[in-house]
């Protein structure tokens, strides 16, 4: 599979293939760089290559070469990782460096924007999962509704930004890999950072509170907004697990959690 690409790029393998449901992936050499041949096998992913592209470096891994769907990518070698420091006393900077990296990608280009989806078609499947499941899910759509209603300060969206998809790049600093191709608010993306299932911590509520305070501090970003697309994109997540008969625990508690905080603000308001 790799092989016409290694020949058409002068590269040497640099270590043994991944396989993923989505791409397979091979770290090689280029022109002595660090770099790694993805080929996409899923749509979404293949789209997502092209925004990898339209970055063109900047706040994301740069692409060294294309030919349709396969691109020859930046590897990062850094020896950080978010989800260490998340979990071992430094969640605060993890949090710091994520929004950094966030405002990176939504800065303007001044160059035409690639072919994208917006977020209302994103969350075209929790509708059928409010009727499906009830529970929060109404209100986690009724939000999602009223958010896409309202919608404002969009850019181009990276769609899945959490502590694995940050990576350290050495001199290069933090860098995305894996996006959509979504576009859309800019909160939006800042809302995975509290979701996110791979972190054990995510629905703990002294973990919430604390880092959507880091968040709402450092980013410069409306609370309650937050907390909103907070719990519309926990419904959506959720739904996107069980309809795939897959357990939604932690992304349901993490949207009980920023219910539970909306409620309280209306509160005190």
């Amino acid at each position: 599979m790799f092989d016409d690409f290694l020949k058409r790029w002068n590269l040497d393998i640099d270590g043994d293939p991944i396989v993923t449901h989505s791409s397979h992936l091979l770290p090689v050499r280029w022109q002595g760089r660090a770099a790694m041949i993805k080929i996409a096998l899923e749509a979404e992913e293949q789209a997502g290559s092209r925004v990898m592209r339209w970055w063109d470096g900047e706040g994301a891994a740069r692409v060294y070469a294309h030919d349709g769907e396969v691109i020859l990518m930046e590897r990062a070698e850094g020896t950080r990782s978010l989800m260490h420091m998340a979990l071992h006393g430094e969640d605060d900077q993890a949090s710091r460096i994520a929004c950094d990296v966030v405002r990176h990608l939504h800065r303007p280009r001044g160059k035409p924007l690639p072919e994208l989806i917006g977020l209302r078609a994103w969350f075209r499947d929790l509708a059928p999962a409010a009727a499906r499941y009830g529970g929060l899910f109404p209100r986690c759509l009724d939000t999602a509704e009223a958010l896409l209603a309202s919608e404002h300060d969009k850019a181009v969206l990276h769609g899945d930004i959490h502590h694995d998809n940050i990576l350290d790049f050495g001199p290069r600093g933090w860098l995305v890999i894996d996006p959509k191709r979504l576009h859309g608010e800019r909160l939006f993306d800042y809302a995975n950072l509290l979701c996110n299932p791979d972190l054990p911590t995510s629905r703990e509520r002294w973990r919430f509170l604390r880092q959507l305070d880091v968040l709402v501090e450092h980013g410069g970003l409306d609370r309650r907004r937050l907390l909103e697309w907070v719990l519309a994109f926990a419904g959506l997540s959720a739904a996107w697990f069980l309809d795939d008969d897959m357990a939604a625990d932690s992304d349901l508690a993490v949207a009980h959690l920023a219910a539970a905080e909306l409620d309280r603000m209306s509160c005190r308001a």
